[in-house]
């Protein structure tokens, strides 16, 4: 694998396919308890491959105009050109020092990123910096996630390497999941940064998955990302072998996967 391991650009295609189907759900509501109408202005942040962003520009229709950004080319290049009536814009840029002038979006969604910042304060000041007073600001992230599923893909990658490196590697790429994982400290820190009228929900979802569609998302993570790096191609491909050995001996070809989801809208004040 070529570059950082905490990137995206080394999984996109697989991204596209197998996880892209786990976040349009959840985007799309995101964009509904926003409350995005006709003819607004969007910045999408991390928008990844682009889910948050089409539901955005669905909403806001031909007169709209929907802006994906995201550090990762080979993320926005399994974007662009998709959506209708009017396909969302992208650029490649960071969520820190936006390349915006300030007030310049009415809306600002946000979905499932904050969990992947260095320093969050940082980037939610620069989110309402471009968003425009009495705009809103929209951000998911998503909830616990402690099943039999995660729990047997852990177990096996912990015969490849070390808990504490694999837990280790998990906090540098998403150092605030389990922060944003709870829905109080999630009020609390939107709160601090300035947004009010917070509204806020937990949602549980389930999506139908085959053992190979699972674990190639899992795959695409940030401990399989940085597991595969780690210890090379070729043991990296008896970890492939080793894993789906243990799935189809405990688990059915088809499955039920179930994730919580942290929603939350605020207000920037007028």
């Amino acid at each position: 694998m070529v570059g950082d391991w905490r990137g995206y650009d080394s999984v996109a295609a697989d991204y596209r396919r197998v996880l892209e189907p786990r976040t349009a759900l959840p985007a799309g509501d995101l964009v509904d308890l926003t409350g995005i109408p006709p003819g607004a202005r969007v910045l999408d942040v991390g928008t990844g491959t682009g889910v948050a962003a089409r539901a955005a520009a669905e909403a806001a229709g031909e007169d709209g105009l929907v802006v994906g950004i995201d550090p990762a080319p080979a993320m926005l290049a399994e974007a662009v050109g998709r959506g209708t009536p009017r396909p969302p814009q992208y650029a490649a840029a960071e969520a820190i020092d936006l390349p915006f002038r300030d007030g310049a979006f009415g809306y600002v969604t946000a979905c499932f990123v904050l969990s992947h910042f260095t320093r969050y304060e940082t980037a939610l000041f620069d989110m309402l910096r471009v968003l425009a007073r009495g705009g809103r600001l929209g951000v998911a992230s998503w909830g616990p996630s402690l099943d039999a599923f995660s729990s047997a893909w852990d177990s096996v990658a912990e015969e490849f390497a070390e808990r504490e490196m694999l837990q280790d590697a998990r906090a540098r790429a998403m150092p605030w999941h389990d922060h944003f994982a709870d829905q109080g400290r999630t009020r609390d820190r939107l709160h601090e940064a300035g947004l009010r009228e917070i509204r806020l929900e937990t949602r549980e979802y389930h999506f139908k998955t085959t053992i190979d569609d699972y674990l190639d998302g899992r795959e695409a993570t940030a401990t399989g990302r940085f597991l595969r790096e780690m210890v090379g191609e070729d043991i990296w491909q008896r970890f492939r072998g080793r894993v789906r050995d243990v799935f189809h001996e405990r688990f059915p070809e088809r499955f039920n996967d179930f994730r919580d989801v942290v929603m939350a809208v605020g207000t920037k004040p007028a």
